[in-house]
């Protein structure tokens, strides 16, 4: 998980696509894993380039939760080369 970073309670990663059409993909695709999960990241688009943050806010901070869904985010991440 080195592309993580905690600061305090919250993962963050900044993710950045090849362009804003897969930026897009990328977050439809987190959406869905979201979903199924039930857990939802927070996330700012700035044209081709995601920033994402992970927390548990009804557990007060980080969880094993917040970790699955940052693998599951990095693997859609390199599947589209951001």
């Amino acid at each position: 998980m080195s592309e993580w970073t905690r600061e305090g309670e919250v993962l963050r990663r900044t993710v950045t696509a090849p362009d804003f059409p897969t930026a897009i993909r990328i977050v439809d695709e987190i959406a869905i894993e979201a979903e199924k999960m039930n857990h939802h990241p927070d996330i700012d688009i700035r044209w081709r380039t995601l920033h994402l943050a992970l927390t548990t806010h009804d557990k007060g901070g980080i969880t094993e939760l917040d970790h699955q869904l940052a693998a599951v985010i990095d693997g859609i991440a390199a599947k589209h080369g951001a």
